[in-house]
């Protein structure tokens, strides 16, 4: 059941299952917001093949529209999941704080995988096509596993991957 003004943060390493449990929401009811997919209407294929400078402005681009699209979703006290990583605490700071100035409930859910978990599914989820398939080389994995920082006393729910 949605309650209203809630909003998820989805959080954790590509390959975790972010997308899956965003999905389940969305079923339920929640909006989700995913940058994945907002780069995938503008270019139409897989974005891993760019240029990370330009990966990066589509990337900041999309989160910008999303941020926009998520206050009025905040205002309309429609219940939201927001499908992206939030591998830095400042950046789930940013959104519980906007939250917060809307009146709404932030809740945190990290899905957590050990990295060889992690490679298998990403194996698997590198053969598929699609906006939510964006590839990840192990070598990506590592350097996205090397600058996560773990929430840890946010009031963040852990769901253990295997």
């Amino acid at each position: 059941m949605t309650q209203t003004g809630v909003v998820v943060l989805m959080c954790g390493l590509p390959g975790s299952g972010k997308t899956g449990y965003a999905r389940v929401l969305e079923r339920q009811g929640y909006t989700r917001l995913s940058i994945d997919e907002e780069i995938w209407r503008r270019i139409g294929r897989d974005a891993a093949d760019l240029d990370p400078a330009e990966y990066t402005r589509l990337q900041q681009d999309a989160e910008a529209r999303q941020w926009q699209e998520l206050i009025a979703l905040l205002r309309a006290r429609k219940p939201v999941v927001v499908d992206y990583s939030f591998a830095s605490r400042a950046r789930r700071n940013r959104y519980r704080t906007l939250v917060a100035e809307h009146g709404g409930r932030c809740e945190i859910v990290y899905l957590k995988a050990d990295l060889p978990t992690l490679r298998r599914r990403l194996a698997a989820r590198n053969q598929l096509d699609g906006p939510n398939s964006v590839t990840v080389a192990t070598d990506l994995l590592h350097r996205y596993a090397a600058s996560f920082e773990e929430p840890c006393d946010e009031g963040e729910r852990v769901i253990q991957v295997s």
